[in-house]
């Protein structure tokens, strides 16, 4: 009788794992689907957002925790993969790491890694079952971020991708609660702000575009997230 129960709490744990998938990648697991159709319009969207540069690098930001951000960089890395480009997808948030839950298979000493000399690039970008789709993972927890980030050290490794990859995507923390995304704005091709619009203020996403802005942040637009649509509440606005 117990070994039944036991069976039945297996099996329904694996049932709830799996129904959370499609919400982890909906654009590698439903590529056809409308919800993947809303990331490939976001991509063509980045991609008309210059008519003058390139958007061969983009960061992320949002105004507040708990956004769906990283979700949402790692579907549009997804859905740049798709398109035959080499993309990397990096993780710039080395104080609450995320990527590496939504691609477990990515195990390395990441950037920080990079940025303390430990090992090199090679050694620290991750292949992923999407194809030309590479993780770079965070890494172990540094006790000095900010520092890390706005490094010479960065810059060259920064450099070096710009160099390797076609598409390069930068997850990093909210801009209102650190200095990160400030630093490594000017870095990129372009920067976006993603608002959740069933939570952010207008006051703190207009100071969030501030702070990006006084990064010398070239921003492109804007991702609207609606927490409470789940996957249809995306959408990209200049």
């Amino acid at each position: 009788m117990r070994k039944a129960k036991n069976k039945k709490k297996v099996e329904s744990r694996h049932r709830r794992k799996k129904s959370t998938e499609p919400q982890k990648l909906v654009a590698k697991i439903s590529p056809k689907s409308p919800h993947s159709e809303l990331f490939r319009s976001i991509r063509t969207n980045i991609e008309f957002s210059s008519v003058d540069k390139i958007m061969k690098s983009i960061l992320i930001t949002s105004s507040e925790p708990d956004s769906g951000k990283s979700l949402i960089c790692a579907n549009l890395a997804v859905v740049f993969a798709q398109q035959g480009k080499k993309t990397l997808l990096i993780d710039g948030d080395l104080r609450k790491p995320t990527v590496k839950k939504i691609f477990p298979e990515a195990m390395s000493h990441g950037l920080t890694g990079i940025l303390t000399s430990k090992i090199t690039i090679n050694e620290a970008i991750c292949g992923t079952d999407v194809e030309n789709l590479y993780v770079l993972p965070a890494g172990i927890v540094p006790p000095n971020p900010s520092e890390l980030l706005g490094s010479e050290k960065m810059k060259q490794v920064y450099a070096e991708l710009y160099e390797i990859f076609d598409q390069i995507i930068f997850d990093t923390p909210p801009i209102q609660l650190v200095v990160d995304a400030q630093l490594l704005c000017s870095l990129v091709d372009g920067s976006i702000l993603l608002v959740r619009s069933d939570h952010s203020s207008r006051e703190n996403s207009k100071k969030a575009l501030q702070k990006l802005q006084s990064g010398s942040a070239h921003v492109i637009g804007s991702i609207f997230n609606n927490q409470k649509m789940k996957m249809e509440g995306y959408y990209y606005a200049e």
